[in-house]
């Protein structure tokens, strides 16, 4: 076992938290080059993951210019690794002892207002094919709540039009409903109906969102359209994950009971949907500045 080469542990690691946890492949992916770089940062001071102290693993991952998120996703990954060595009874020192993750702000979202979403929502052109395909993802994405990996790999059994909800496979392969709206649910209908048939030209596909290759849209593909028509309207940088970040905020602004939200965004912990009431009072106090007289 000591003659595996680091690629080789790295390696067994994510497919073991693959197997076990049914990670994400953008999670294992991440995980992959921070145990890459924090590896090549022990060669540069002459040692290995099993003789380092944790003054060097220390070094090595925090001695940087990365974002304290990126630190601590480094010692997320570099702690499952150690405990992979303790696992499998690799001999090694335990340099995570004194280790601490690094203090992270709480970033709130940005605030993408409602006349906004409603400025990108009107932008394509839905005359045309793709302009009608762009329209009904757009639609799609700020009526769910949708992760962009979400949308893109949502097939077409798992669309009602009829209740008017879709069904999708979240992290962890978790399974939630979400409710479509009408708004969204005419529009898909029409996308399904007149656009999507016009751009597969016959070729059988069980995604519902198509590129011009025949095949299931890529997420990159959807960040670019949501990039094309934020561009167009004059609004910089949205993303498909801040149509998210939106769809919360708005619904939370409209009164919406948290664990709502926290079920139809398909969190695991109520903590992480309680940002969206930081953000909606951070609303609040914006508009009493703007508007009050003693604001």
């Amino acid at each position: 076992m000591n003659a595996l080469t680091p690629t080789d542990y790295i390696d067994l690691l994510l497919e073991q938290l693959w197997l076990q946890e049914r990670l994400s492949q953008n999670t294992l992916d991440a995980y992959r080059r921070d145990l890459h770089k924090l590896h090549d940062r022990l060669l540069t001071e002459h040692v290995h993951w099993f003789n380092c102290d944790g003054v060097q693993l220390s070094h090595a991952l925090f001695n940087n210019d990365e974002k304290p998120t990126s630190q601590a996703r480094a010692l997320s990954a570099c702690k499952r690794l150690y405990a992979y060595f303790n696992e499998q009874n690799l001999k090694h020192q335990e340099p995570l002892f004194y280790l601490q993750r690094p203090k992270i702000g709480r970033a709130l979202p940005p605030i993408i207002t409602e006349d906004q979403i409603d400025a990108l929502l009107a932008a394509p052109d839905v005359d045309s094919p793709h302009g009608l395909r762009d329209k009904a993802l757009l639609e799609l994405m700020y009526a769910t709540g949708m992760r962009v990996s979400e949308a893109v790999g949502l097939q077409l059994g798992y669309v009602d039009l009829q209740q008017g909800v879709v069904t999708t496979i979240g992290k962890g392969d978790k399974q939630r409903l979400i409710p479509l709206g009408e708004e969204a649910c005419e529009w898909m209908a029409e996308y399904l109906l007149h656009a999507r048939p016009f751009l597969l030209k016959q070729k059988p596909c069980d995604y519902v969102f198509v590129s011009q290759k025949r095949v299931g849209m890529t997420r990159q593909l959807a960040w670019m359209i949501v990039d094309k028509y934020a561009t167009q309207i004059g609004i910089q940088h949205i993303s498909p994950h801040k149509l998210r970040h939106a769809f919360a905020t708005h619904l939370v602004n409209h009164g919406a009971d948290l664990r709502v939200v926290q079920m139809l965004l398909g969190h695991a912990d109520i903590n992480t949907t309680q940002i969206y009431t930081h953000v909606a009072n951070e609303r609040l106090k914006h508009l009493i500045e703007q508007h009050h007289p003693r604001g």
